[in-house]
């Protein structure tokens, strides 16, 4: 089984979202967000950030189907979530979608170090959890 990374860009530099990357080993980066572009950070957008990381020898992959913000399903089983937008991803969890994209991330994962990415700092307040959590039932091993 293989240990997977987490990290959110929050609010860093590239190069420091790198470092912490190289500092681990890590030669892929799995985006989960479902939209990989920022705004207030331009340089963690799908193109430029895959630039950089190219430039150091890490892979970039957008995993759109392990994005977040998504909408609660109306006959929803996951209605003890307080938060409506993790119910809505625990949703999105049991569909087909979501499984076949966690299985090319145990895929990648298996053949080189890897982190998955999404914007937010704290990984208990972002749908990384969630996915760390389906990860760590299946035996792998999840460190933020």
């Amino acid at each position: 089984m293989a240990t997977i990374y987490t990290i959110g860009h929050s609010t860093r530099g590239a190069d420091e979202l790198i470092d912490l990357l190289r500092e681990h080993g890590v030669t892929r980066l799995v985006d989960v967000r479902r939209f990989p572009t920022s705004r207030r950070h331009p340089h963690f957008s799908r193109d430029p950030l895959a630039a950089a990381l190219e430039g150091v020898g890490i892979d970039y992959a957008h995993e759109g189907d392990l994005g977040g913000y998504r909408t609660p399903r109306q006959d929803s089983p996951n209605t003890a979530w307080r938060a409506r937008g993790f119910q809505a991803y625990a949703d999105h969890m049991e569909t087909e979608g979501f499984r076949a994209a966690l299985e090319r991330l145990e895929e990648a994962a298996e053949r080189a170090p890897t982190a998955i990415m999404c914007a937010e700092a704290v990984p208990w307040r972002c749908h990384r959890q969630l996915i760390a959590d389906a990860l760590v039932a299946r035996g792998h091993r999840v460190i933020h």
